[in-house]
């Protein structure tokens, strides 16, 4: 199977065809291609929903919004909880390890969960229902026993924190550090106490539902911007960030920064009332908030996040690798991310508009 047309490559944009069957076999520049780009396939580390479905519905609304964001180029992602009763949770995530273990057919993969709450900070919740819990053994032993979770989202100075990022690591799970009062300082040993042992870090939704950067606090996206180690989450609807903190963030950490939507269900519908963890939404132009005004999510997909990168001045291969690169790197899932001889063919073709035009996952178009 070949694809022609400009192939975004990690360093530069060439004009190249790309040979492949399950794996991508070759790269090689041509003259004259399409008028089209073709990226590898976007991953999404943390999005509740989309297309009208819900990750906490269950199995059926999981593969449905995993269908509805690989239409918008998305092959990979990580269906997102919400701070919820923890029957609730426990339901949500064993719906999660169901849908892995028998994948979906025709649509994207799904590696795992990320838990976002119930281990939060109950007074930095955000958009998050007031069922926070501290991560205890017994919740512990559920959390791991379901086998679910890639990515957990953890206030590091609620209590038995410790015990818990230790028991993420030693399980391979993703550490992010969210909804959260943490100062600078009890951030920095968090991140330290995860990539002692050799796990991964990171923020969730940067510069939101955190402490914010201050002269003489400076709070724990500086801590996660200002580390070697760090990756950190950005929803960039332009909305929950300001395009110019996305581009201090950009060039302060590079390789570190990761896309996410943190879309809810009412993606993909337009303006009007929606729900999100049994709270009432509103979308209205584009934005969805609670009654209180709370931002509530997202109805960002990453087509539009790359968009978005774009228009605040980042190049086409820098915009790529936000919305997939660094993701990979990010959940250690290093047979994807990038157009390279070897990797998975996960691809997502875009027309000289960048809007998708065709959605490739493991060498078989799917949409």
């Amino acid at each position: 199977m070949n694809i022609d047309g400009h192939l975004v490559l990690p360093d530069r944009v060439m004009p190249g065809r790309i040979m492949f069957d399950q794996m991508i076999a070759d790269v090689r520049p041509l003259s004259h291609v399409p008028d089209r780009y073709i990226l590898p396939g976007f991953i999404d580390g943390h999005v509740h929903g989309g297309g009208g479905a819900d990750t906490m519905d269950g199995v059926d609304a999981i593969r449905h919004m995993a269908l509805f964001h690989m239409a918008q180029g998305t092959t990979t992602l990580l269906p997102t909880t919400m701070t919820a009763p923890w029957s609730d949770i426990m339901d949500a995530l064993y719906a999660v390890a169901d849908v892995m273990r028998t994948g979906i057919h025709g649509g994207p993969s799904i590696p795992g969960a990320h838990l976002e709450g119930p281990f939060i900070n109950p007074h930095r919740l955000g958009a998050q229902p007031p069922f926070t819990q501290v991560p205890g053994p017994a919740r512990m032993t559920a959390v791991l026993r379901s086998g679910a979770v890639r990515v957990v989202t953890l206030a590091p100075e609620i209590e038995h924190a410790d015990a818990a990022i230790q028991a993420f690591v030693n399980a391979g799970i993703r550490v992010n550090i969210g909804h959260t009062l943490a100062d600078h300082d009890q951030t920095e040993r968090a991140i330290c106490l995860v990539c002692g042992p050799g796990g991964t870090v990171g923020g969730t939704h940067l510069f939101n539902a955190m402490p914010p950067i201050a002269a003489r606090a400076p709070g724990p996206a500086t801590a996660l911007m200002c580390s070697d180690a760090a990756y950190a989450e950005m929803v960039f609807d332009t909305h929950h960030v300001h395009p110019a903190l996305f581009r201090l963030a950009h060039r302060v950490m590079g390789g570190r920064l990761v896309f996410v939507t943190d879309s809810m269900r009412a993606t993909g519908a337009g303006d009007g009332p929606s729900t999100l963890g049994g709270q009432e939404v509103m979308v209205a132009d584009g934005v969805a908030r609670l009654a209180d005004g709370t931002l509530a999510g997202s109805v960002l997909t990453l087509d539009q996040a790359l968009r978005n990168a774009l228009q605040a001045g980042v190049s086409l291969p820098q915009a790529a690798a936000l919305v997939s690169t660094h993701a990979a790197n990010w959940l250690g899932l290093h047979d994807r991310g990038a157009l390279l001889p070897g990797r998975r063919a996960d691809m997502v073709v875009l027309g000289p508009d960048l809007t998708v035009q065709e959605v490739w996952v493991e060498g078989r178009r799917r949409a």
